[in-house]
């Protein structure tokens, strides 16, 4: 199944650049380009892409205002942050807001090309080591927020297995390290985080790893 994309970003050759990496790839479609992120809302609604390319520092409506209002009014839709710094307080609010990644502007072709397979699939904590060094960073200093996706569940509703996965997916164990971990299956360690998800009301992993670090069920090392 072809994965379409949606480019935003304000810089013209920042877009023409990602949708010539992305274009020549047999199983990725870019469908359009944003210049904003009110553009940006705009036209997830009119295209209704399987991926949103966001970059954060944009003027007008930047990414994070833009990516909340794309998660809250489109399930279908991931969000995939781009960003220069991996360490930058905007792309934790993004993740907050309801991103399922985040990579930077520096990427090459193939990671690209990989990180939108990655997030299409669900599979939504990009780079394991620098998104727990960003979120250990931040859960540090940012307060938890107002707004944004909140869970619907409580971590009273998880059984003890379940809650060992949560804490190991926000220390940025991928499914395989995590079975490896408990000495189980990797389908049986899907099947943990779906209900992880369903319970807690949470959209992917990402939003589960910041649940975990924002509810001290986890805290910074």
């Amino acid at each position: 199944m072809t994965i379409r994309v949606l480019i935003v970003d304000d810089q013209m050759m920042v877009r023409e650049g990602f949708s010539v990496l992305l274009g020549a790839q047999p199983d990725i479609e870019v469908v359009g380009e944003a210049v904003d992120g009110r553009e940006a809302v705009t036209q997830v609604r009119a295209l209704r892409p399987d991926v949103v390319l966001m970059d954060i520092r944009m003027p007008g409506m930047n990414g994070i205002e833009a990516t909340r209002e794309i998660v809250a009014s489109d399930d279908s839709a991931k969000v995939l942050v781009l960003t220069t710094f991996d360490l930058d307080e905007y792309v934790y609010q993004a993740l907050r807001a309801g991103a399922s990644g985040f990579l930077l502007k520096d990427a090459s072709a193939r990671q690209l090309a990989d990180g939108v397979r990655v997030v299409a699939s669900g599979e939504a904590l990009l780079a394991p080591s620098v998104t727990r060094r960003l979120i250990n960073e931040f859960a540090r200093v940012v307060p938890v927020a107002r707004g944004g996706s909140s869970p619907t569940g409580q971590v009273e509703e998880l059984t003890d297995r379940e809650t060992e996965v949560l804490v190991l997916i926000a220390q940025g164990l991928s499914n395989q390290e995590i079975a490896d971990r408990l000495v189980v299956a990797e389908s049986t360690i899907k099947t943990h985080v779906s209900r992880v998800l369903v319970k807690l009301g949470l959209r992917d992993r990402t939003q589960a790893a910041v649940y975990a670090y924002e509810t001290r069920l986890v805290t910074p090392s």
